[in-house]
């Protein structure tokens, strides 16, 4: 019987994303590796727990939830995080900045200073500048007064940035753009808290880390994973927490590209497959618009 391996998430590295298993070993991705597994046949995706622990009861989760966990571990995970507002007395200093997806999708966010830009690699930020850094709380009112005054989202869903990859602007000044006109109005407001010292716009971008440079459009996502199920594809650009793999949807042959949002692994074993046609088995959501010895199981 094949060893079962558990996912843990995409995590990104100096050198590129990198899928982690449980138990902290990782298998670096890049461009042109065949991603290939399979879902253990008969088994049940369950909740991942929280905050390192377990979950309690080992319930069972949806194959659509990009969370992977129960009611009550969801709740214990949101009651410690920065990103819900939940905890007030974090000595770190903390980055505000501004993050640019495509055409009209900027958000304002903000993120520890020893994370550096690890935060905007895992959203899948094309492009990003810094505006400020300081103490939590007046971070916090920073993010808010932009919210308010620049008229910017804190979220931008993860659907809106797929539907634009294969179809961003040629050069880096262009994608910049929006964050620079943004970036002026925001250090020319009144109103900043006085502990949160400002920073110039430097724009970083992500277009090369990604792969996204003459990205094919993709034709749908995986919606869920399956028991039983078989995921194979060559990937030709990661984002975020997403994979762009080209794969013969339905396995009919190589050619399209199917986005593998790597949530959706977490909580289910999966098991090596042989090396074969790049094919999917798993249910898959079509877009609208057309926008060797493994280690670990790669």
């Amino acid at each position: 019987m094949a060893q079962a391996w558990k996912c843990s998430g995409l995590r990104w590295s100096a050198d590129g994303p990198v899928l982690m298993w449980d138990g902290g070993r990782g298998s670096a991705l890049s461009w042109g590796k065949q991603v290939a597994f399979g879902v253990a046949d008969g088994g049940v995706r369950t909740c991942v727990g929280a905050r390192g622990h377990p979950c309690a009861v080992r319930a069972v989760v949806s194959g659509r939830s990009t969370g992977a966990r129960c009611e009550e571990c969801a709740r214990l995970d949101r009651a410690h995080s920065v990103a819900a507002d939940t905890i007030a007395d974090d000595p770190r200093p903390y980055h505000v900045y501004l993050a640019w997806f495509g055409p009209g999708m900027v958000k304002v966010g903000i993120t520890a200073l020893e994370r550096g830009s690890a935060r905007l690699l895992e959203q899948g930020a094309v492009c990003f500048s810094w505006l400020g850094a300081g103490p939590l709380m007046a971070a916090r009112r920073a993010e808010e007064l932009l919210r308010a005054a620049l008229r910017v989202p804190d979220r931008i869903p993860y659907a809106g940035k797929r539907a634009v990859r294969s179809a961003l602007p040629g050069t880096q000044d262009e994608r910049a753009a929006e964050i620079a006109e943004l970036h002026a109005r925001a250090v020319a407001l009144g109103g900043w808290p006085e502990s949160l010292t400002r920073e110039p716009f430097r724009p970083v971008d992500h277009v090369g880390v990604f792969g996204l440079a003459g990205l094919p459009a993709a034709v749908g996502e995986v919606s869920e994973l399956v028991a039983g199920g078989v995921v194979r594809g060559e990937l030709v650009a990661a984002a975020g927490p997403d994979l762009h793999l080209m794969s013969g949807v339905g396995g009919e042959g190589g050619g399209a590209v199917v986005v593998l949002d790597t949530r959706l692994m977490t909580g289910w074993e999966l098991v090596p497959v042989e090396s074969g046609a790049h094919e999917l088995d798993v249910p898959v959501r079509e877009f609208k618009r057309t926008p060797s010895v493994q280690e670990g199981l790669f």
